[in-house]
Formats: C-alpha cells, structure tokens, sequence
C-alpha cells in the first residue's frame, strides 16, 4: 500500500552513548542505588529501562543521601552543582557531553576576555542552565524565535554561543538578526550546534520533501526531536508528528498517505524506531528504504571516574 522512506543518521549520538553507558558502568561496578542528577538524557524509555535497573534519577542533589553516588547528566551542569555536591562529600561521575562542556570553556573564554555572551536557546533547559552558570552576569539567554528582546550596556563586547541541539537555520537566523544590533558580535572558535544534531536535521530534510507524512520518534522534551519535527514541515512533509513509542501513533495520520518518513532524536535507542517500522508494516507500510546523508564514526571515553579504574 505504502512505503517507508528512513532517514540516516538517526537516533543515538556519540555523547548519549557515553551517557547511557555511564550508568549501566557505574551500577556495575558499585551497584544499585546510582544516583542520577535531572534525566541522564532526555528520553522516557531509556530513563524507566535504567530506573528498573537500580538508577535513581532526583531533580536536585538534596535528594542525594550523603556519601553516595551521584552522575551528572549529559546535558552538563553549572559550577555551583559541582561545588554543592563537593560540600555535601558526594561521589560523583560527569557523564557531561563532551561537546557540551566545549560550549562552558568557551563561555568561560568569553567572560574571561570581557565579553557580554548571548547564548542563544531555551531558558528552561538544563544545557542552557549549565552554560549559563559558567559566567553568571555575563550570559544572556536569547529565544531563537525572539533575538530582539536582549538588551545590553551601550558599547558592550559582545560573543555568541548556541545550545548543542537547536535547528541551524533558525540559530543562523538569529545570529543574522543579532549581528545587525551589535555589529561586533564575535562568533565562537567553532559550531556549537552538535554535528548529530545537524546530520539528523540534514537527513530530515532530504526526506520530508518526498514524503505527505513524517514521524519522529523521540520524548516531548526532547530539543533535537522537536527540531527534526520542525525541519521536516519546513522542508515540505505535509504532516509531522513526535511520537514517544509506537503506540503513541495514530492510524488515522495514514490517510491518503503514500509515503511515510521516519526518524528519531539522538537520544532515542533505535528499538523503539523499531517498533514504530513494525506498526507501520502492519498498516500496509512494509516496504522501507534508507536515506543516508552521512556517516558517523564519532565515540567518545567513558568519564575519567569510571576509564581510569578499568582494566
């Protein structure tokens, strides 16, 4: 009846399998109960497969017992975390994305040189919230969608950083806008947008086009998922949709559709695009094809807490 044309690179990233592989290493080693400080990363179903498994994810460290293990999620954490786990004595491991953390040192490269950092992104996001807390006075936090509400001092020097997981066009958008209010704006060393993040958005876009509808897989707090779901309707798909599980999909989304792409965060484990290709085999959609954009061979160590007793 239909087909399925799947989008290539999806799921997993290089930073969420070192962080998922961090718990999994640490309940190995010390067991249950690992402490998990705010979502290791943001998916639903890899959080309740490592609950069951002896992780105890808590909002804030005062819910940490003291002396116990706590790991710091991948989206990073402010300095002021850091220091209150250190007073409270609490073991810890950062399962910090290394791309993320390159965002901090240059936050803190920017502070440092007397810049004024517009760190363009989501307020409520934990990766805002740690970068911003390296350089506390001296970041502000810009909507993408609203560049034009930051104020500054007249005459301020001004950098730009971006959270790791935002669409590239509409940071890029932003940038432009920010560049025409402050003309000295200096740009970071590098991209801060990670190169999964864009990969995914890349992929999406060679499909939605040939494609009346798109399914994302990925949890409703997921930044890069809500992202593949934008970029696949601004790159033409008809209909977009984020589903957490297959279950979440709805039958009547396949109306007059012929051809259905699918794709998923990088933070989602590629079971669950699994049972989503089941589900829709079993509504006339079994013939599947890949789209692959790029490859990715990226890894990254475990935290030095964890690699340096090994072996």
């Amino acid at each position: 009846m239909g087909r399925v044309l799947l989008a290539a690179p999806r799921g997993y990233c290089a930073g969420v399998e070192r962080a998922v592989a961090t718990v999994e290493e640490a309940l190995r080693r010390h067991g249950p109960p690992v402490y998990v400080r705010k979502q290791i990363v943001h998916n639903t179903f890899v959080v309740g497969d490592l609950t069951r498994r002896g992780a105890v994810f808590v909002d804030e460290l005062d819910e940490v017992p003291d002396g116990a293990l706590v790991v710091f999620s991948a989206h990073g954490i402010s300095p002021a975390v850091r220091d209150h786990a250190a007073e409270r004595g609490l073991r810890t491991v950062d399962a910090t994305c290394p791309l993320v953390t390159k965002v901090h040192k240059e936050a803190v490269r920017f502070a440092g040189a007397g810049h004024h950092i517009l760190l363009i992104g989501h307020a409520e996001h934990e990766e805002v919230e740690g970068t911003a807390g390296e350089a506390p006075g001296r970041v502000h936090v810009v909507d993408p969608a609203r560049p034009d509400d930051v104020e500054l001092p007249e005459g301020a020097e001004v950098g730009w950083l971006s959270q790791t997981t935002l669409s590239v066009d509409e940071t890029m958008a932003a940038v432009a806008r920010l560049r025409e209010r402050f003309p000295g704006l200096v740009d970071p060393p590098s991209d801060d947008i990670c190169y999964a993040s864009q990969n995914r958005q890349e992929a999406v876009a060679a499909v939605a086009p040939r494609c009346e509808l798109v399914i994302v897989v990925g949890s409703a707090n997921s930044s890069n998922s809500r992202r593949l779901v934008e970029v696949a309707l601004a790159a033409g798909a008809r209909a977009a949709h984020l589903v957490d599980r297959a279950g979440d999909a709805d039958e009547r989304w396949l109306d007059g559709v012929e051809t259905v792409g699918v794709s998923s965060g990088a933070s989602v484990p590629e079971i669950l695009v699994g049972e989503l290709l089941a589900w829709l085999a079993g509504h006339g959609y079994a013939e599947t094809a890949t789209v692959t954009l790029a490859e990715e061979t990226l890894t990254f160590s475990l935290p030095p807490e964890l690699r340096d007793r090994s072996g």
